[in-house]
């Protein structure tokens, strides 16, 4: 299924960055507070991030199939979802909501927690993005260390929020903002070169 040899630090630390940014669990910080109000003070941190974490496997394994059923390739996956992570970068750098998130904290923490927040669309385009340049194996490597991150960030949100404060928090998702143009720039443009080919 894997092919070890595809190995690359360089590579994980890269989609790991990449995720980290797309889900923006520090960004989302001021949503996820809301949501454990909604839902009584407590979110299941364990169980919002095995189910984030199945989504975003399932994603990287069967995408590929899923698109070839519409009749698509990775790389035009990777194109439409570089605009997508572009856009989500310009509303993270700019205050701007293009996106309207579900914000119905009724159902607990695996909707709207684990799904859109975490494994969003967003999150999941990415995931498929990243296949057109990067090995499975370094991706999924990718997705389990974001999801350890998802997990300290869900146990920790109170402390989190103390400890950054409203203009740590500006400061943080417009910092990862600008990283994400960047990456969607550079999946663009070694994705846009192979149409029709």
């Amino acid at each position: 299924m894997f092919d070890f040899g595809e190995l690359a630090l360089k590579e994980i630390i890269s989609i790991s960055f990449t995720l980290f940014a797309v889900i923006d669990m520090l960004g989302s910080i001021p949503v996820l507070v809301s949501i454990k109000e909604k839902i009584g003070g407590t979110i299941k941190s364990a169980e919002a991030t095995l189910v984030s974490a199945g989504l975003m496997i399932l994603f990287l394994f069967l995408g590929k199939q899923f698109l070839n059923l519409l009749g698509l390739d990775v790389k035009s996956f990777a194109v439409a979802g570089s605009i997508v992570i572009f856009i989500l970068g310009l509303e993270m750098v700019l205050g701007i909501e293009f996106f309207k998130a579900d914000k119905n904290g009724n159902s607990g923490s695996v909707v709207p927690i684990a799904f859109p927040i975490i494994a969003g669309s967003g999150t999941l385009t990415t995931i498929m993005s990243l296949k057109a340049n990067y090995a499975d194996i370094n991706i999924l490597i990718g997705i389990l260390i974001n999801c350890v991150v998802i997990y300290l960030v869900l146990k920790s949100l109170k402390w989190i929020e103390r400890a950054l404060g409203p203009s740590g928090l500006i400061v943080v998702r417009k910092f990862f903002g600008v990283i994400l143009i960047a990456i969607a720039v550079k999946i663009f443009g070694s994705n846009i070169v192979k149409f029709g080919r």
